[in-house]
């Protein structure tokens, strides 16, 4: 079963095209900075990262960041390396948290610590982290270099936070969405303000974009959280039922927990702790998923989420990029992988 969502504000599908279209030539000069700062005299590091970088992902987030810059009639050229930035920010964090998860399959293809072993893995990102750090340094902008680095400093926050929660059933929503806004949405929330302090447009516009960002990235991780559950591993690029057996608390199974019945609260306790995590199990889970509702509920809570995150651009620019970054979010919320 493939998970859908009803689009927020059209009949036809939603598609990342028009945005992809909006940036197309600004993309080839990030991809041209990925490329030349990946490089490095020992081997296995252009050779590890690029696997990764190269591995079909639609770079979202530094397309979120053109788009912007695009919106506020930018004309300059800094947000290419500033993209580049970014990029490094969420392929590092990617190898890192493959790493922790112990996870096999990113994007249908084998993980890097699959292939070179966790220290490469580690070590590369860590690599990559530098490489985006001496392009916001680059740059020049003390503005700049403070959004991307507190970004990067509350995406480990939030990664260390959804470690310490994991195994623990009495993880309680608001929790839950302090580990989402950071390990996720803080990366697209930072992204998008940056094109506002590279235009030199006033705090009111940083704000809204910030805003735009933030809640387009919660909407995004609740997505991912339902559809680990309803999709299967050739739609989502990943083994499904990760979150179930790495004993992930998400807001599915926190709703199906308070609404199901003694019984079935064992059942999640057990589940969660690590000693029901057969398929069978997983089977059961995305019964009592589907009978509380928490699945639908899950997806309806991404929409309100996406909505916030269109409202966020009301009054700002207009045209192409507006209506580009407006479908972005639908894609978002109604993205069946």
């Amino acid at each position: 079963m493939v998970a859908t969502v009803t689009p927020l504000h059209r009949e036809t599908p939603a598609s990342l095209d028009p945005i992809m279209a909006l940036v197309s030539a600004d993309m080839d000069r990030v991809n041209e900075v990925i490329l030349a700062r990946m490089q490095s005299d020992v081997p296995l590091i252009p050779e590890l990262a690029g696997h990764l970088i190269a591995g079909g992902g639609k770079r979202m987030r530094p397309m979120l960041t053109l788009a912007c810059a695009r919106l506020l009639d930018y004309g300059g050229t800094r947000q290419h390396k500033l993209a580049a930035s970014v990029e490094f920010i969420h392929t590092a964090t990617l190898l890192h948290d493959d790493v922790v998860d112990g996870s096999g399959l990113r994007r249908g293809k084998r993980t890097a610590n699959i292939i070179w072993g966790n220290p490469a893995s580690v070590l590369v990102g860590d690599f990559l982290f530098s490489r985006a750090f001496e392009l916001m340094v680059e740059d020049g902008s003390l503005r700049v270099l403070r959004i991307l680095s507190h970004a990067s400093a509350v995406i480990a926050e939030g990664e260390v936070n959804q470690l310490t929660a994991q195994r623990r059933i009495e993880t309680g929503e608001e929790r839950y969405l302090d580990i989402i806004g950071s390990k996720t949405a803080a990366l697209f929330a930072a992204a998008c303000r940056i094109a506002a302090v590279v235009a030199e447009r006033e705090d009111a516009v940083e704000q809204a974009l910030d805003d735009y960002g933030r809640n387009l990235g919660i909407a995004f991780q609740l997505v991912d959280d339902a559809i680990d559950y309803v999709s299967d591993g050739e739609t989502m690029g990943k083994d499904m039922g990760d979150d179930f057996r790495d004993g992930k608390v998400t807001l599915p199974v926190i709703l199906a927990n308070a609404r199901g019945s003694d019984e079935d609260r064992r059942f999640w306790k057990d589940a969660i702790e690590g000693r029901r995590v057969s398929d069978d199990d997983l089977a059961y889970a995305n019964r009592l998923l589907r009978e509380t509702g928490a699945i639908d509920d899950t997806l309806a809570r991404a929409r309100q989420y996406g909505q916030k995150a269109i409202d966020a651009l009301a009054g700002i620019g207009g045209g192409k990029a507006r209506a580009a970054l407006v479908e972005a979010v639908e894609f978002a919320v109604a993205r069946a992988y």
